[in-house]
Protein backbone atom coordinates (compact mmCIF):
# COMPACT_ATOMS: atom_id res chain seq x y z
CA UNK A 1 0.00 0.00 0.00
CA UNK A 2 1.36 3.41 -0.95
CA UNK A 3 -0.11 4.78 2.28
CA UNK A 4 1.93 2.43 4.45
CA UNK A 5 5.04 3.08 2.38
CA UNK A 6 4.90 6.72 3.49
CA UNK A 7 4.01 5.91 7.10
CA UNK A 8 6.64 3.24 7.70
CA UNK A 9 9.40 4.68 5.54
CA UNK A 10 9.40 8.22 6.96
CA UNK A 11 8.91 9.66 10.49
CA UNK A 12 5.41 10.93 9.82
CA UNK A 13 2.46 11.26 12.13
CA UNK A 14 -0.81 9.69 11.03
CA UNK A 15 -2.26 13.11 10.24
CA UNK A 16 0.81 14.13 8.24
CA UNK A 17 0.48 10.95 6.16
CA UNK A 18 -3.20 11.74 5.66
CA UNK A 19 -2.42 15.25 4.40
CA UNK A 20 0.37 14.09 2.07
CA UNK A 21 -2.01 11.63 0.47
CA UNK A 22 -4.73 14.29 0.23
CA UNK A 23 -2.28 16.50 -1.69
CA UNK A 24 -2.01 13.65 -4.21
CA UNK A 25 -5.79 13.36 -4.51
CA UNK A 26 -6.05 10.28 -2.27
CA UNK A 27 -8.70 10.73 0.42
CA UNK A 28 -8.14 8.50 3.44
CA UNK A 29 -8.52 9.20 7.15
CA UNK A 30 -5.68 8.99 9.65
CA UNK A 31 -7.65 6.35 11.57
CA UNK A 32 -7.77 4.15 8.46
CA UNK A 33 -3.99 4.49 8.12
CA UNK A 34 -3.59 3.45 11.78
CA UNK A 35 -5.78 0.39 11.30
CA UNK A 36 -3.92 -0.63 8.13
CA UNK A 37 -0.59 -0.31 9.94
CA UNK A 38 -1.87 -2.55 12.74
CA UNK A 39 -3.25 -5.11 10.31
CA UNK A 40 -0.39 -5.33 7.83
CA UNK A 41 2.72 -3.93 9.53
CA UNK A 42 3.88 -7.03 11.37
CA UNK A 43 3.11 -9.26 8.38
CA UNK A 44 5.30 -7.08 6.16
CA UNK A 45 8.03 -7.04 8.81
CA UNK A 46 8.01 -10.85 9.09
CA UNK A 47 8.43 -11.23 5.33
CA UNK A 48 11.30 -8.75 5.29
CA UNK A 49 13.02 -10.58 8.14
CA UNK A 50 12.87 -13.85 6.18
CA UNK A 51 14.12 -12.33 2.93
CA UNK A 52 16.97 -10.12 4.06
CA UNK A 53 20.49 -11.59 4.29
CA UNK A 54 21.51 -13.20 7.54
CA UNK A 55 22.43 -10.70 10.23
CA UNK A 56 25.94 -10.36 11.66
CA UNK A 57 27.49 -12.30 14.52
CA UNK A 58 28.39 -9.27 16.65
CA UNK A 59 25.52 -8.04 18.79
CA UNK A 60 25.36 -4.50 20.20
CA UNK A 61 22.81 -4.20 23.01
CA UNK A 62 21.52 -1.04 24.63
CA UNK A 63 18.54 0.21 26.59
CA UNK A 64 16.91 3.63 26.65
CA UNK A 65 14.20 5.07 28.85
CA UNK A 66 10.82 5.93 27.36
CA UNK A 67 7.83 7.47 29.12
CA UNK A 68 4.49 5.75 28.56
CA UNK A 69 1.43 7.35 30.18
CA UNK A 70 3.80 9.10 32.57
CA UNK A 71 5.46 5.84 33.68
CA UNK A 72 9.11 5.06 33.00
CA UNK A 73 9.76 2.02 30.77
CA UNK A 74 12.89 0.72 29.15
CA UNK A 75 13.28 0.01 25.46
CA UNK A 76 15.91 -2.70 24.98
CA UNK A 77 17.30 -2.99 21.46
CA UNK A 78 19.91 -5.19 19.79
CA UNK A 79 21.64 -4.42 16.48
CA UNK A 80 24.41 -6.18 14.60
CA UNK A 81 27.74 -4.67 13.53
CA UNK A 82 26.18 -3.12 10.42
CA UNK A 83 23.38 -1.43 12.35
CA UNK A 84 20.62 -3.84 11.33
CA UNK A 85 18.07 -4.14 14.13
CA UNK A 86 17.87 -7.68 15.50
CA UNK A 87 15.00 -7.19 17.94
CA UNK A 88 13.42 -4.86 20.47
CA UNK A 89 11.75 -5.45 23.82
CA UNK A 90 9.80 -2.92 25.90
CA UNK A 91 10.01 -3.68 29.62
CA UNK A 92 9.29 -1.92 32.90
CA UNK A 93 12.57 -3.06 34.48
CA UNK A 94 16.25 -2.56 33.89
CA UNK A 95 17.65 -5.51 35.82
CA UNK A 96 19.14 -8.96 35.28
CA UNK A 97 15.73 -10.53 34.67
CA UNK A 98 14.94 -8.00 31.94
CA UNK A 99 18.34 -8.54 30.30
CA UNK A 100 17.78 -12.31 30.35
CA UNK A 101 14.42 -11.90 28.64
CA UNK A 102 16.08 -9.94 25.87
CA UNK A 103 18.85 -12.53 25.40
CA UNK A 104 16.38 -15.42 25.33
CA UNK A 105 14.28 -13.61 22.74
CA UNK A 106 17.33 -12.89 20.59
CA UNK A 107 18.53 -16.51 20.71
CA UNK A 108 15.07 -17.77 19.78
CA UNK A 109 14.79 -15.34 16.87
CA UNK A 110 18.36 -15.58 15.57
CA UNK A 111 18.70 -19.35 16.15
CA UNK A 112 22.34 -18.91 17.16
CA UNK A 113 24.52 -17.21 19.72
CA UNK A 114 26.70 -14.25 18.70
CA UNK A 115 30.46 -14.35 18.39
CA UNK A 116 30.76 -11.15 20.46
CA UNK A 117 28.28 -9.20 22.60
CA UNK A 118 28.94 -5.48 23.11
CA UNK A 119 27.15 -3.48 25.82
CA UNK A 120 27.59 -0.51 28.09
CA UNK A 121 28.66 -1.06 31.70
CA UNK A 122 25.20 -1.94 33.06
CA UNK A 123 25.88 -4.95 35.36
CA UNK A 124 22.63 -6.65 34.33
CA UNK A 125 24.12 -7.57 30.94
CA UNK A 126 27.06 -9.43 32.40
CA UNK A 127 24.94 -11.26 34.96
CA UNK A 128 22.42 -12.35 32.30
CA UNK A 129 25.10 -13.38 29.80
CA UNK A 130 26.86 -15.61 32.33
CA UNK A 131 23.66 -17.63 32.70
CA UNK A 132 22.30 -17.57 29.15
CA UNK A 133 25.43 -17.44 26.93
CA UNK A 134 28.44 -18.21 29.15
CA UNK A 135 30.81 -18.96 26.25
CA UNK A 136 30.24 -15.71 24.36
CA UNK A 137 32.85 -12.95 24.49
CA UNK A 138 31.46 -9.89 26.25
CA UNK A 139 32.89 -6.41 25.76
CA UNK A 140 31.59 -3.77 28.16
CA UNK A 141 32.56 -0.23 27.26
CA UNK A 142 30.36 2.78 26.60
CA UNK A 143 32.57 4.02 23.77
CA UNK A 144 32.25 0.72 21.88
CA UNK A 145 28.48 0.80 21.83
CA UNK A 146 27.72 3.88 19.75
CA UNK A 147 26.10 1.74 17.07
CA UNK A 148 23.39 0.53 19.47
CA UNK A 149 22.94 3.97 21.01
CA UNK A 150 22.51 5.58 17.59
CA UNK A 151 19.84 3.01 16.69
CA UNK A 152 17.49 4.70 19.19
CA UNK A 153 17.41 7.96 17.23
CA UNK A 154 14.57 6.95 14.83
CA UNK A 155 12.50 5.91 17.85
CA UNK A 156 12.98 9.33 19.42
CA UNK A 157 11.79 10.98 16.22
CA UNK A 158 8.75 8.71 16.15
CA UNK A 159 7.99 9.49 19.79
CA UNK A 160 7.83 13.19 19.00
CA UNK A 161 5.55 12.70 15.99
CA UNK A 162 3.24 10.33 17.89
CA UNK A 163 3.30 12.51 21.03
CA UNK A 164 4.63 9.52 22.98
CA UNK A 165 3.46 5.94 22.96
CA UNK A 166 0.12 5.25 24.60
CA UNK A 167 0.95 1.85 26.14
CA UNK A 168 3.80 -0.63 26.41
CA UNK A 169 1.89 -3.00 24.13
CA UNK A 170 1.48 -0.31 21.48
CA UNK A 171 5.17 0.60 21.66
CA UNK A 172 6.25 -3.05 21.36
CA UNK A 173 3.93 -3.75 18.45
CA UNK A 174 4.81 -0.58 16.57
CA UNK A 175 8.59 -0.82 17.01
CA UNK A 176 8.72 -4.55 16.25
CA UNK A 177 7.19 -3.86 12.86
CA UNK A 178 8.81 -0.50 12.16
CA UNK A 179 12.38 -1.56 12.94
CA UNK A 180 12.24 -4.57 10.62
CA UNK A 181 10.76 -2.50 7.79
CA UNK A 182 13.47 0.11 8.40
CA UNK A 183 16.06 -2.67 8.02
CA UNK A 184 15.00 -3.05 4.40
CA UNK A 185 15.97 0.57 3.73
CA UNK A 186 19.09 0.51 5.90
CA UNK A 187 21.40 1.38 3.03
CA UNK A 188 24.98 2.13 3.87
CA UNK A 189 26.54 5.06 2.04
CA UNK A 190 30.14 4.61 3.17
CA UNK A 191 32.56 2.79 0.89
CA UNK A 192 30.04 2.61 -1.99
CA UNK A 193 29.64 4.71 -5.10
CA UNK A 194 26.52 6.73 -5.84
CA UNK A 195 25.62 4.23 -8.57
CA UNK A 196 25.91 1.30 -6.16
CA UNK A 197 23.82 3.12 -3.58
CA UNK A 198 21.06 3.85 -6.09
CA UNK A 199 21.07 0.23 -7.23
CA UNK A 200 20.73 -0.99 -3.63
CA UNK A 201 17.91 1.47 -3.05
CA UNK A 202 16.12 0.28 -6.18
CA UNK A 203 16.38 -3.34 -4.99
CA UNK A 204 14.93 -2.34 -1.62
CA UNK A 205 11.95 -0.64 -3.26
CA UNK A 206 11.42 -3.65 -5.52
CA UNK A 207 11.32 -5.99 -2.51
CA UNK A 208 8.95 -3.64 -0.70
CA UNK A 209 6.69 -3.53 -3.77
CA UNK A 210 6.66 -7.32 -3.93
CA UNK A 211 5.85 -7.67 -0.24
CA UNK A 212 3.27 -4.88 0.01
CA UNK A 213 1.69 -5.34 -3.42
CA UNK A 214 2.42 -1.76 -4.46
CA UNK A 215 3.79 -1.35 -7.98
CA UNK A 216 6.96 0.69 -8.29
CA UNK A 217 6.94 3.77 -10.49
CA UNK A 218 8.07 3.24 -14.03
Amino acid sequence: MATLTLYFRFPLSLRMAEEMLAARGIVVSHEAIRQWALKFGQEFANQIRRRLPRTGDKWHLDEVVIKIAGVKHWLWRAVDQTGMVLDVLVQSRRDKRAAKRLLHKLLKRQCRAPRVMVTDKLPSYGAAKREVMPGVEHRQHKGLNNRAENSHQPTRRRERQMKRFKSARQAQRFLSAHDQIANLFHLRRDHVTATEHRAARARAFEMWADISGVATAA
